[in-house]
């Protein structure tokens, strides 16, 4: 069989693994957790538990070449046959160059040869800097400008995806493949050590500037609002005078995202999976106090010219405003593929929403592991708790959590067919209101105020399976159910099922009726299947 590759379904990129659409229910492991097999037993044995179907592990650079040209590939291959022991999918994240804008997982050799392999500075000859913006971060990395860091890096790289070919071409059990690690620079707008300056002063490429011209009423808002007049997108004028005062930023993304271009070709021409990067948000603040250069949404035409290697861009998402963020990334045709995002009570019904509204290819939990588990300090940071949001401070329930993945795993191939159509809906209580999903014969309204009801932690996902039945996910919600005929106006229930799926059938586990269905509010999560009529 193929490789799990990417296919275009009623509009709409789908994850195709042994030729079957593939939704990755995966969750991400803590950044050293697979850097020991015997301490991966456990992160396995939490999968399980949690129902997971994917698990996003890095492979770190320092370890699978500690000396120059020679490569130690016997991590990799223990935590891809613990992958096929616990019957899961993986999604390699690469540790190169960059993991979280820094020179982490560089290895010791790439460290310490600061003549070869530069470093970014923030200030001309300055290899370091005390980051006084960004919690007082001893900050170095590497520089985006360095010929020989992006050829070690791509060389590894190409390296490690040859030998993933060698021994998972048949099972396939890494199906995506992350592209270094929230790439960008943090301090500054841009570097400025001697051959970024150089080059900043230099004619913005002439390639670069035919694409913005082809793409120039598609610019976001941002760079349309800074990049000079369309007419005047003509070689010869540098970056501070095509792209005014985004330039710094711009620059130091174009080189940034051909840095990355690099690395991924090198990988695909060796092994053709899926390639992803992340993105730290910006969340509105000033370059420098987020990694500057790295995919966020605003500057994601510039990736998709300097980058086509890439093919699928992630936000990495703790901040309150999720629904907004997945809006932002499902523009231009680019699938929602969450690789991070927090543990708290709202991982549930987040996951019911991206699945059933957006038809994401990958939602995972960073540091999956530790669901329903009190929050540590650093994740009391990095979660946002510092809101009156009791809920983005309170810990997913794990085993609310574990059904939500199972039920979800039950109707992989129904919610794939659907993916792309109007037959899969969702909704959900972050929204703030109650809402109305429209199919074939009849509006479902979901509510989540009413005499009996009040909730701020609820989900609707609802599959229209033929025209008069359906497969519905409630999660701290109502229901009701409409016609939308004015010949047959009203509607009533021929049946009412809760069960699960298995081996792609429906088992009924309670024949819900009477007091049950006469109000059809929902306490928990339920897999419900409906069957209604409507008559005059």
């Amino acid at each position: 069989m193929k490789a799990p590759y990417l296919e275009d379904r009623n509009g709409q990129k789908v994850l195709i693994v042994d030729e079957a659409p593939f939704i990755m229910i995966a969750g991400e492991a803590h950044n050293s957790s697979a850097s020991n097999v015997k301490f991966m037993e456990m992160i396995w044995e939490r999968a399980d538990e949690l129902n997971l179907n994917t698990v996003l592990l890095p492979i770190y650079w320092e370890v699978i070449e500690p000396e120059e040209g020679k490569y130690d590939f016997s991590l990799v291959d223990s935590i891809i046959f613990q992958a096929r022991e616990h019957r899961k999918k993986i999604g390699f994240l690469w540790f190169g160059s960059w993991k979280n804008a820094q020179c982490y997982y560089a290895p010791e050799w790439v460290k310490q040869d600061l003549k070869r392999f530069e470093r970014a500075q923030l200030e001309n000859g300055k290899n370091f800097k005390i980051l006084e913006n960004v919690h007082g971060l001893h900050y170095s990395t590497l520089s985006a400008f360095c010929e020989e860091t992006k050829k070690a890096d791509a060389a590894a790289f190409a390296r490690l995806m040859e030998h993933i070919c060698c021994i998972d071409r048949t099972e396939h059990t890494v199906i995506t493949m992350q592209v270094e690690n929230e790439t960008g620079l943090l301090g500054e707008a841009r570097e400025h050590g001697e051959r970024a300056e150089k080059m900043f002063a230099s004619f913005v490429p002439a390639s670069f500037l035919k694409y913005l011209k082809e793409i120039y009423a598609e610019l976001t808002p941002e760079l349309a609002s800074t990049i000079v007049r369309r007419e005047e997108l003509i070689y010869g004028k540098n970056w501070g005078e095509i792209f005014g005062e985004m330039a710094d930023e711009v620059f130091q993304c174009y080189y940034t995202a051909k840095f990355v271009e690099a690395v991924a070709k090198a990988g695909k021409k060796e092994y053709n999976l899926p390639m992803t990067v992340n993105c730290w948000l910006d969340k509105g603040q000033k370059p420098g106090k987020y990694p500057t250069g790295g995919p966020v949404a605003k500057l994601m035409p510039i990736w998709k010219h300097a980058a086509p290697s890439i093919d699928i861009y992630g936000p990495d998402i703790y901040i309150p405003t999720f629904l907004k963020t997945c809006d932002c990334y499902t523009k231009g045709g680019n699938p929602l593929y969450i690789a991070e995002c927090a543990t708290h009570s709202y991982a549930g019904i987040r996951e019911l929403y991206v699945i059933g509204h957006y038809h994401g290819m990958c939602y995972s939990p960073f540091g999956f592991e530790d669901i329903g588990l009190p929050f540590t300090a650093t994740q009391g940071i990095l979660f946002g708790m510092d809101t009156d949001d009791e809920l983005l401070k309170t810990p997913q329930n794990a085993e609310e959590y574990a059904k939500i993945n199972g039920l979800l795993n039950g109707m992989m191939s129904l919610l794939a067919e659907a993916y792309g159509t109007r037959h899969l809906q969702a909704s959900i209580s972050e929204n703030g209101k109650n809402e109305v999903l429209s199919f074939v014969s009849y509006d479902f309204n979901i509510f989540y105020e009413s005499r009996f009801l009040q909730t701020r932690s609820g989900a609707c996902l609802v599959l229209e399976h033929e025209e008069n039945e359906f497969f519905v996910i409630v999660k701290d919600c109502g229901l009701e159910i409409r016609s939308t005929k004015v010949e047959v106006p009203y509607t009533d229930f021929l049946s009412v099922d809760e069960g699960h799926f298995s081996d792609g059938m429906f088992i009924s586990e309670c024949r819900l009726n009477g007091d049950e269905i006469t109000t059809m509010i929902f306490e928990g999560v339920h897999l419900l299947k409906i069957r209604v009529f409507s008559y005059c």
